[in-house]
């Protein structure tokens, strides 16, 4: 698989460009804010209908503008794809597929297969569980999209036992009275049932992914320290998905009390972290910065092998990646990613990017992209 055509109207920095890419290696050059990551985060879009910088869409719409279009055609297996976004802060974005539309905009989820690298994961190290979180869920779609529903299931059932309780909670707290919460018994048992089924798929993925990533690790550390990865769920009876049910639900009626006192769910797949270790050392606070790149990088490849393991193969981004590393990180990465399909590096200087790589160059300039050869 590859991206043979980006188009983008009033996205990000972009009043209108076309961009023609071909298989292989592509360099976007320039210098930091000409908007070589909106390309790259235009794409990523098209792939998870999520942007990797931003919680929100109204950022990724043009200012001044009310809404921005994302177009992007992909080959694969000689068949072509075309994927058109439409991205309407606060309304529903539209979606089409081959001139199509599509019903809902997570029908198009599976067109494009894509791993991105960027500075920001090293919150996957550092940061909150939620990074963690994100970052098996985003792979379990790429993998099977139909785990957006779920996903959407799952965060559906949730925000309304959380409107539920929180209605609770504040009529307690100015003296309105108890609340009828009565069916909070429906919606534990939706919440026991598509919990279960998130829980257990993050386990059965994490355990195809933790021989990728001690490998990746291993690589691009340059053997220096044994990684791990591994899914932590509230309860146990993983990856049996009805054992999981019946744990998950009771764990639910146990802490029924301690959610009605604070008007919130407490137990459920969106409280659980997945743990990575370096040796027998957690890797967050523990990890250096050298050690914390290596991690995410190790993470990012073991999702792009996993990918390429299920028979298609996604395309591979690294955006500003190879500046933050050392000589002997930056060979042995290029080295890993060298026989990619489609690989898009960004740099603000060619010297940044290993010659190994080779590839063609784009030279990027406010509001343009120049094919350079």
């Amino acid at each position: 698989m590859h991206v043979r055509r980006l188009e983008l109207v009033d996205f990000r920095s972009y009043p209108h460009i076309v961009v023609e890419f071909e298989a292989g290696c592509s360099v976007l050059v320039g210098p930091n804010g000409v908007g070589k990551t909106n390309l790259i985060e235009a794409l990523h879009y098209v792939s998870t209908l999520d942007s990797h910088r931003v919680a929100v869409d109204a950022p990724l719409v043009r200012a001044g503008a009310a809404s921005a279009v994302v177009r992007a055609e992909m080959l694969h297996d000689g068949r072509s794809l075309l994927v058109e976004l439409g991205i309407e802060p606060g309304r529903a974005n539209r979606a089409r597929l081959n001139g199509s539309p599509a019903r809902r905009p997570r029908d198009v989820l599976g067109a494009l297969r894509m791993v991105l690298f960027a500075p920001e994961d090293l919150a996957l190290v550092r940061g909150d569980p939620a990074e963690r979180r994100r970052y098996l869920d985003d792979l379990l779609v790429a993998r099977q999209p139909r785990y957006a529903g779920v996903r959407a299931d799952y965060d559906r059932v949730l925000k309304q036992r959380n409107a539920l309780l929180r209605t609770a909670y504040l009529a307690r707290k100015v003296g309105a009275g108890a609340r009828d919460l009565s069916t909070l018994d429906v919606w534990d048992t939706h919440l026991a049932q598509h919990g279960a089924e998130l829980m257990a798929a993050r386990l059965e993925l994490c355990a195809a992914l933790g021989p990728h990533v001690a490998k990746a690790y291993d690589a691009v550390a340059a053997g220096k320290g044994a990684a791990a990865v591994a899914y932590r769920p509230c309860v146990e009876g993983g990856p049996d998905r009805a054992a999981l049910t019946q744990a998950l639900a009771a764990a639910l009626a146990e802490s029924r009390q301690s959610e009605v006192d604070r008007g919130v769910t407490l137990v459920g797949p969106h409280r659980d972290d997945v743990t990575l270790t370096l040796g027998e050392l957690p890797a967050r606070g523990y990890a250096s910065h050298g050690e914390s790149w290596s991690f995410a990088l190790a993470l990012r490849l073991a999702a792009y092998e996993l990918l390429r393991a299920d028979g298609v193969e996604p395309v591979l981004a690294l955006d500003d990646v190879f500046a933050e590393l050392d000589a002997g990180r930056r060979d042995r990465l290029a080295e890993l990613v060298g026989g990619a399909a489609q690989l898009l590096v960004t740099c603000a200087v060619p010297a940044d990017v290993p010659t190994r790589l080779g590839g063609v160059r784009y030279d990027v300039s406010d509001g343009e992209v120049r094919f350079a050869g």
